[in-house]
């Protein structure tokens, strides 16, 4: 677990927006990516308006002409393995502003697999809700077969036995879903 949190931390130090008043381009920096990571720009309804998957490894570099979008809220997301990070931004009269107060990262669920048993681990640094439901796969038709609701814990860690058989593990938190399936 210990592992598992330095690998998350220090989202805030790592990304910077650099916004030159005299050029129609905005730098987003990110100091820590790797080859996978997926960037993204959405408005608020939570349509993806640009999409990228990173390339190399290190430092990302990009320039964004921002003042070509309609006045609204949007955000730049960056998906990494087990965090997404948000950085919320408003264009408004051609002019884009970045609310750095708000940036959040979302602590996306670790599942795995050992035979019949399933491992899930997921952080929750300001202990909200997490639900799990678990269908079966019965005749090519969901069930749910187990759910609960944790609440209060930083860090949800489980253990579930399952059946042989075909999984789906619906996990709801942040106003996030996150499904992982299961073949066993």
């Amino acid at each position: 677990m210990l592992a598992l949190l330095a690998t998350i931390s220090g989202f805030a130090s790592e990304a910077k927006i650099l916004v030159n008043k005299d050029s129609k381009k905005t730098a987003l920096v990110l100091n820590d990516v790797k080859k996978g990571n997926q960037i993204s720009i959405k408005d608020s309804n939570g349509l993806i308006l640009y999409k990228e998957m990173v390339e190399t490894t290190g430092v990302y570099k990009k320039g964004f002409d921002l003042n070509a979008l309609p006045d609204g809220n949007y955000v730049f997301e960056v998906e990494k393995d087990l965090e997404i990070n948000t950085i919320p931004f408003t264009v408004n009269a051609k002019e884009v502003l970045f609310d750095k107060g708000n940036e959040e990262t979302f602590y996306k669920p670790y599942t795995r697999q050992e035979g019949d048993l399933v491992y899930l681990t997921k952080l929750s640094p300001n202990n909200k809700p997490i639900n799990v439901s678990i269908y079966a796969n019965r005749n090519d038709d969901f069930e749910l077969v187990h759910s609960e609701k944790i609440e209060n814990t930083k860090v949800l860690e489980r253990i579930y036995k399952i059946e042989t058989g075909n999984y789906k593990i619906v996990i709801n938190s942040d106003s996030k879903e996150y499904t992982t399936f299961v073949n066993n």
